[in-house]
């Protein structure tokens, strides 16, 4: 595996931050921040370094890469495989008439099944129900392992981008299907927070949208657990995710909410809250978020037969607004588990995709670091 980083940030060369070495028909992956993608000319430019690349773009909440986070820039990771064979396909929220579970199917039905090994995915993060989405692409290939994340755009919540082959643009799922027999995946995820005040009810929800809670509007006591952060609201909100127990899942997950609906006095939330399960609000602290991440790091590193060589980190939107100026330590905390030698790059999103620690059937997770640690 030969791999070449390089950044930029807005107006700015492009800066190299490993040697430019020629890599034939690379992966290439290209996280940013969403108004630098939105640029009309970002396509030929990635286009122009890497002629025969495979270019992905994914809008984020900040880029992961070679153990820095970065705002306000673009982050290229070119990987050419030497023994592994790669396969990317696309399908649109939209023209999946805005099913998620459909579209998970639909472009994960796409991949050349024979040989494949594990499946990693780049999907938009504004309109998709994570929960559905990886329902769909788990039925697809119930035996295949899967990861990835939902592309963000920083704490706005206002529309995420991704894209194969072409400029950037809303509504795009991408998946990636690796094949080899060398080839090995691993993973594992972790969060760090923590419940705390009781336990209650909801009572009324439809897929990922929350109206209720106890019998009562689940925005109106929302709000009145956030006080005077309510008016920052949905940004807030990160800062206190949800706890849920349902009766079909025997591990709790967690929820952050992307946007509300003050007319219906509801909760949008990256997935799917089923009723009769319970609900509390969580908390975490800088120290817990960056002690999560090395759990992570070192469940990842497991049972595995080769060094990793290519480590995709995922980590959410929620988990940086709480880091702030250390936003760092967690990257570091990764790094000094599975060490300098691998290759770092990643991004900061609106949900996780993997299965819980232990599992194989993928699920979507917020407020985790989540590891995808490759090698061939």
């Amino acid at each position: 595996m030969k791999t070449v980083q390089l950044q930029r940030q807005k107006d700015k060369e492009w800066q190299y931050l490993s040697e430019n070495v020629s890599l034939k028909s690379p992966l290439v992956l290209v996280f940013g921040n969403r108004y630098l993608l939105e640029d009309a000319a970002i396509y030929e430019e990635v286009r122009s370094l890497f002629p025969d690349g495979h270019l992905i773009f994914g809008s984020s909440s900040g880029e992961i890469v070679a153990g820095a986070v970065n705002d306000e820039h673009i982050t290229i990771t070119a990987i050419e495989f030497e023994k592994t064979r790669f396969e990317v396909q696309t399908t649109s929220i939209i023209e999946a008439h805005n099913d998620s579970e459909q579209a998970g199917r639909t472009v994960v039905d796409k991949l050349s099944k024979e040989g494949l090994k594990h499946i990693f995915v780049i999907s938009e993060g504004s309109s998709v129900n994570g929960s559905a989405l990886t329902k769909g692409m788990q039925e697809a290939v119930p035996e295949v392992l899967i990861t990835g994340g939902l592309c963000g755009d920083d704490a706005r919540f206002e529309r995420t981008l991704a894209s194969y082959n072409q400029q950037p643009k809303e509504g795009e799922i991408i998946v990636i299907g690796f094949y080899g027999e060398t080839f090995e995946a691993s993973f594992s995820i972790y969060g760090g927070w923590t419940p705390f005040g009781p336990e209650r009810l909801i009572t009324k929800s439809e897929g990922n949208v929350l109206y209720e809670i106890d019998g009562k509007p689940a925005l109106d006591l929302y709000k009145r657990y956030l006080g005077d952060k309510a008016a920052e609201l949905p940004g807030s909100a990160l800062i206190y995710p949800l706890n849920v127990k349902s009766q079909e899942n025997e591990q709790s997950f967690v929820r952050t909410i992307l946007n509300i609906d003050e007319e219906q006095n509801a909760m949008i939330l990256a997935g799917d809250v089923p009723e009769k399960a319970t609900v509390q609000l969580m908390m975490t602290n800088m120290d817990n978020i960056a002690i999560a991440s090395e759990t992570a790091a070192s469940r990842a590193m497991e049972g595995r037969k080769t060094p990793p060589e290519l480590a995709l980190l995922i980590s959410c939107i929620g988990r940086k607004l709480v880091l702030d100026q250390r936003v760092e330590e967690e990257v570091e905390e990764v790094m000094s588990v599975i060490g300098n030698d691998t290759t770092i790059a990643g991004m900061y999103s609106y949900g996780e995709i993997a299965p819980f620690y232990g599992e194989q059937s993928c699920k979507l997770h917020n407020q985790t670091m989540t590891i995808t640690l490759i090698s061939e």
